[in-house]
């Protein structure tokens, strides 16, 4: 089963300034919540760019997984997409998309993932990992909005569906 997560808000600062906050992998442990105990492990100094991969360390339930990520797409300033290569999910495709509007820039989170696993996995996704998700996702417009300035949800909650 796939499943959409998407994610929809305004913020204050200017497109340079929103694609800068985003463009630093050094901005990751902030928009991560800390109960994810968020480790950069990709030697520093981090440039991001077109085939640029990240490695990092999380801990979903105390225990540790290793996450690769690529970007396979880099269009400044308006969006990019990361890839997983390894980590928990058999898909995690996180699309980020920034526009610039009358009211500042509007940011939207676009994720669609599988976890691994048949049957099973559709339970396990309903009893922890939606939810899970979504508060990951609320810190992330929590902390974005204090760090660029709120202006709005564009959506009122962070939303997942299954697509099939």
């Amino acid at each position: 089963m796939y499943y959409e997560l998407t994610d929809h808000f305004v913020v204050a600062a200017s497109q340079e300034k929103t694609w800068s906050f985003f463009s630093r992998a050094e901005n990751l442990p902030r928009i991560t919540p800390p109960w994810l105990q968020f480790t950069n492990r990709t030697p520093e100094p981090i440039h991001i760019e077109l085939d640029s991969t990240l490695d990092y360390t999380i801990r979903w339930a105390g225990i540790p997984i290793k996450w690769r990520t690529r970007i396979i797409d880099w269009t400044p300033p308006t969006q990019f997409i990361d890839l997983q290569i390894r980590g928990p999910y058999t898909l995690w495709h996180h699309q980020h998309t920034f526009k610039t509007t009358g009211e500042g820039i509007e940011c939207t989170d676009r994720v669609i993932y599988k976890l691994p696993g048949p049957g099973v996995s559709r339970l396990v996704h309903a009893l922890t990992v939606k939810r899970q998700l979504m508060d990951i996702f609320r810190y992330r417009r929590k902390v974005i909005g204090e760090d660029l300035g709120w202006v709005r949800a564009v959506q009122p909650d962070v939303m997942v569906r299954s697509i099939g």
